[in-house]
């Protein structure tokens, strides 16, 4: 039954994917609370959220449920597996920073750079596996998990820097506008997701960000055998 073999493939890609994924949120979520804690607001760290247990980031809707629909909805229609979906914000009380309009900006960030930090990290990983004669049996999967590691951190890295609120993009933008333009940018928050979503139904978001993806892809080590195990999964 070549559309359950489809399937089975894509939860084979799945459980690949699902460490990355859980760092990829992990990493960037502390990352918010540690460096908010630097520039003087401890609310993230009261809380917990200064953290790389996965528990503490994770919501049962934004990081389980709608992801695995979406993935396994599109893995049924025979179509690209898709992931899409989101951890808890962590807190920051921007009162309590030290210089408010400027730490926020700073806060918001730390995610993406972590993320690009993860994505190095794999790709240091991927070019150790290539290189040191490991069994296939362990080899083949951790170069794949590493492949999906560095594209999975570049996509969160890339999703996160478009400059809308409530994304980081959109706060570091707030912070680098003057402050008459500042204030009504801002007021875009509540409309942020709803816009994010239309822009991931009809396709424009993934036009958007694959070449930022790509880009970023290029500049790093191990970059064409990524491209090579993209393509041999297709």
């Amino acid at each position: 039954m070549p559309g359950m073999d489809a399937f089975i493939a894509h939860l084979a890609r799945l459980a690949v994917l699902a460490l990355p994924v859980l760092l990829a949120i992990t990493v960037h979520e502390a990352a918010h609370g540690w460096v908010a804690q630097r520039l003087g607001d401890e609310t993230a760290a009261r809380l917990g959220r200064v953290s790389f247990n996965p528990l503490r980031h994770i919501d049962l809707f934004g990081t389980i449920l709608v992801p695995l629909a979406i993935f396994l909805a599109s893995s049924l229609m025979n179509s690209a597996p898709l992931l899409f979906g989101w951890a808890k914000p962590v807190p920051v009380d921007w009162r309590k920073l030290r210089r408010p309009r400027r730490d926020m900006g700073l806060v918001a960030i730390a995610g993406p750079g972590a993320n690009l930090l993860m994505a190095l990290a794999w790709s240091g990983v991927l070019l150790g596996v290539a290189a040191l004669p490991l069994p296939a049996w362990f080899a083949l999967p951790l170069f794949a998990m590493s492949a999906f590691g560095m594209l999975i951190n570049l996509f969160l890295m890339a999703l996160n820097l478009f400059p809308l609120p409530p994304l980081d993009g959109g706060r570091i933008l707030t912070a680098l506008l003057p402050h008459a333009l500042a204030r009504p940018f801002a007021r875009l928050e509540p409309f942020g997701l709803p816009i994010l979503l239309l822009l991931l139904v009809s396709g424009w978001l993934g036009r958007l960000l694959l070449p930022v993806v790509q880009g970023a892809l290029a500049l790093l080590p191990g970059s064409e055998l990524v491209f090579r195990t993209l393509l041999s999964v297709q």
